[in-house]
């Protein structure tokens, strides 16, 4: 079981690598050397800045399979715990 899962979460982990290394070497070329960086350093920079906005990370309850109980209030007048 978890065999498949690491095989299909290796590329998919790989490419994230790669795209952030591309993310951060635009972002370094554009502050410390801006009369050498192009647009597509720019693109790059300002594409990967516009993504890290985006919750891509926020998912329902309802679709994680998450179940969620209120706690129960405790009475004015119950004695708190010795401990």
């Amino acid at each position: 079981m978890w065999r498949g899962r690491a095989l299909r979460r290796g590329p998919l982990l790989a490419l994230a690598l790669v795209l952030g290394a591309l993310w951060w070497w635009a972002v370094l070329r554009l502050a410390l050397l801006p009369e050498q960086t192009g647009a597509i350093e720019g693109a790059v920079a300002a594409g990967g800045w516009g993504l890290s906005l985006l919750p891509v990370h926020v998912i329902s309850a309802a679709s994680a399979g998450v179940t969620t109980r209120a706690s129960r209030r405790r009475r004015s007048g119950a004695e708190s715990d010795p401990s």
